[in-house]
């Protein structure tokens, strides 16, 4: 187990600021980029940041954790320092959009064994439903400043 913080003392995982929430996502996955732009539309406060897991320190936080770095089956949501993963992590990433995104909070009410089964067939499955991009996705202009490296 992870304590908060602990990619901090992995010399393996370059120094980012950790200031604001992360959302470290497959850049490559239709689906996934989706959820990113379906995320930057709806963060109005701006409390995001985005980080492509194909980028070097994407690739180091998830080896940090223990999660495959050639099949991303989980996006990743760094707060405080602490890493969420699955429906977890999906769940307080929209909740933290406010309303009435963060009315999805009454599903940490189902276990979170069926929880995660659910997301876990989705994301096995996330790039025969969308596809997958020949190429990592591209912020606009506007949106760079949010996402790192």
């Amino acid at each position: 187990m992870h304590g908060p913080y602990s990619y901090r003392a992995d010399p393996g995982v370059a120094y980012f600021a950790d200031d604001k929430p992360l959302i470290v996502f497959d850049g490559e996955c239709v689906f996934c980029s989706a959820w990113i732009q379906f995320v930057l539309r709806h963060d109005t406060a701006k409390r995001y940041r985005f980080l492509a897991a194909q980028s070097p320190l994407g690739e180091a936080l998830y080896r940090h954790y223990g999660l495959d770095g050639r099949d991303y089956e989980t996006n990743l949501l760094i707060e405080d320092g602490r890493a969420y993963f699955k429906s977890g992590g999906t769940i307080r990433m929209a909740a933290g959009l406010g309303f009435p995104w963060s009315l999805v909070k009454v599903l940490r009410l189902l276990p979170q064994g069926f929880a995660d089964s659910v997301y876990e067939v989705i994301a096995r499955n996330r790039l025969r439903i969308a596809g997958r991009r020949a190429t990592c996705f591209v912020p606009t202009p506007e949106q760079r400043e949010r996402f790192l490296a």
